[in-house]
């Protein structure tokens, strides 16, 4: 399957307990695809381990690059977040450049996708990571939008609330001006209504900390955002 027919993804982190029922519960759901990535304490031992246990399933695995050691063969693509509203300058370009000294002779292009992502909620550990400006109204997501799909030509544009359920006029802003990126929606869907209302304007859900908190509740937004789209 390819990337651009996602419509709902689960997330899994690395760095989070996941039962071997619960792992089968969610690739078995009907989502489209997994993507593996966590903002810290993401290592190549538990990225792997996770990896090995996904690939029971036949559906695809994506890992969301967070750092060099984490960086494990046999993913069917690879996300690299570059962070437009980052106001640490490593964090934007520093650590891509570093990245590529390392892998870069070794790197499948056409497996490797690109994400702008804007960081919107100010208490995430990423916001404060990269340092993010996240006082951002319709007008500035739409720049930030215009600035990926149009002047960037990134595939994906991220718009994150990492645990914290967003507005959704954000991403309807975005919407009104995307054309070609594949807009990305991730951050604190725990319901099938918040599932569906994001799945209105965002290509893509992404459903994370609801696996672990209520897997009921993230297994059920599969079917909402399906039925939404």
């Amino acid at each position: 399957m390819e990337m651009h027919t996602w419509k709902h993804v689960f997330k899994l982190d690395p760095d989070k307990e996941i039962s071997d029922d619960a792992l089968e519960l969610v690739c078995e759901s009907g989502t489209d695809a997994i993507i593996v990535g966590g903002t810290t304490n993401v290592t190549f031992d538990n990225t792997i381990d996770l990896l090995s246990r996904i690939r029971r399933y036949a559906l695809p695995c994506a890992l969301e690059v967070s750092n060099m050691e984490g960086i494990v063969p046999g993913f069917d693509f690879y996300f690299v977040p570059l962070v437009l509203n980052a106001q640490n300058p490593d964090l934007i370009l520093g650590a891509h450049v570093e990245g590529l000294k390392e892998h870069g002779p070794f790197i499948k292009w056409e497996e490797v996708a690109v994400e702008g992502y804007v960081v919107c909620n100010p208490d995430s550990t990423v916001a404060q990571l990269t340092e993010s400006r996240t006082e951002i109204d319709e007008d500035t997501m739409k720049a930030y939008a215009r600035l990926a799909d149009q002047m960037l030509r990134l595939p994906v544009l991220y718009i994150e609330y990492s645990g914290t359920y967003g507005n959704p006029d954000m991403v309807k802003a975005a919407r009104k001006v995307v054309q070609n990126s594949q807009i990305f929606y991730g951050g604190g869907i725990r319901t099938p209504e918040q599932a569906q209302e994001m799945a209105q304007w965002a290509d893509t859900v992404v459903v994370g900390n609801a696996v672990y908190e209520n897997i009921e509740h993230a297994l059920a937004t599969v079917e909402a955002v399906k039925r939404q789209k």
